[in-house]
């Protein structure tokens, strides 16, 4: 189903048809501030399994990332932040960033990679923000199959090539196509992994 959201007033609504759909299980593309994502809750196995199947990947071999609604929301699913962590991901978030930090137990384990980390998002985008305060939980996030092309950035053409493998394309208006800043945060020497739409200079 293409659900039309409003990028700025989300209909209360249509993002609680969204939420129960994502806590039966279903699978939906999203807008975010950067590009159109594919997710699920992260509490539903066969969800994360089916978008997997989606991609063609391994869920622990494949970097999955989380979006999370604050920065309480985010520490709860990895290990202790300490005070120079925290400064730099509060002056840098909400925004186009992943920080790959190390996973806690809260984080489930099919989503685990191998080396027990986890990528954390918080984008800085209304309806993302409005489907997790009213989930109360992160939703998983990972970018569309295929190439970056500018058919991933018009929610009509998403969906009439997704709508037989989601349950819903939400259109929050026109995306972009230069996906996050990917920031790996698991030593004390913060590194670039790759370079996205958010500027670095911690």
């Amino acid at each position: 189903m293409l659900v039309q959201i409003h990028p700025e007033n989300p209909q209360p609504r249509l993002i609680k048809q969204v939420v129960e759909c994502l806590k039966d299980g279903g699978v939906i593309v999203y807008p975010t501030d950067t590009i159109y994502g594919l997710g699920c809750d992260i509490k539903q196995q066969k969800a994360i399994e089916k978008i997997c199947r989606i991609k063609n990947i391994d869920p622990q071999k494949a970097q999955l990332s989380f979006i999370c609604l604050d920065l309480s929301h985010l520490s709860d699913y990895t290990k202790s932040i300490d005070t120079p962590l925290y400064r730099m991901l509060n002056n840098y978030l909400p925004g186009p960033y992943t920080f790959i930090l190390p996973a806690s137990k809260m984080v489930p384990k099919i989503l685990q990679s191998k080396k027990k980390t986890i990528g954390l998002r918080i984008p800085d985008n209304t309806i993302c923000h409005h489907i997790l305060d009213t989930l109360g939980n992160p939703i998983l996030s990972t970018s569309l199959p295929g190439e970056m092309v500018e058919d991933n950035t018009d929610p009509e053409i998403i969906y009439e090539k997704f709508e037989n493998l989601v349950d819903f394309v939400i259109d929050g208006g026109i995306g972009g196509m230069v996906p996050s800043t990917i920031v790996d945060c698991t030593s004390d020497e913060w590194a670039i992994v790759r370079q996205g739409q958010g500027e670095w200079a911690a």
